[in-house]
């Protein structure tokens, strides 16, 4: 073996493990586990409240843009973080370019108000 195969060991062995642990919990789980079945026990539970009615109830399209447009600022806004810890070694060509992302980002903000993207009915 070569020295630098050498150096991958310990990441096959960490790897072997882990997946040796979840699967013999699996199974150890399996085999060791209770096994009472009852009706309230199969019963479907969600959050404290009793599942009543279809669960295909139609939702408004407005619930997921606004969902899909939380998550899209929301990871626009986590690229601020490696900028701000790294910003005296970028310099000012570092500060011009997140003046052009947050540029980009109000741009994108206000033309999502300007659509009333935001706004309930």
């Amino acid at each position: 073996m070569h020295s630098d195969q050498v150096n991958y060991i310990p990441i096959l062995m960490q790897l072997i493990l882990a997946v040796g642990f979840v699967v013999g919990t699996i199974i150890i789980s399996g085999k060791l586990g209770p096994k009472r079945n009852s009706a309230i026990k199969d019963k479907n539970f969600e959050c404290g409240v009793e599942s009543i009615g279809n669960a295909r109830i139609p939702f408004s399209v407005k619930y997921f843009l606004v969902a899909i447009l939380f998550v899209l600022f929301d990871v626009e806004v986590i690229f601020l973080y490696p900028w701000a810890a790294n910003f005296k070694e970028l310099g000012i060509e570092g500060m011009l370019k997140m003046l052009v992302f947050m540029s980009l980002l109000l741009v994108g903000f206000f033309y999502i108000i300007k659509k009333k993207a935001l706004e309930w009915e």
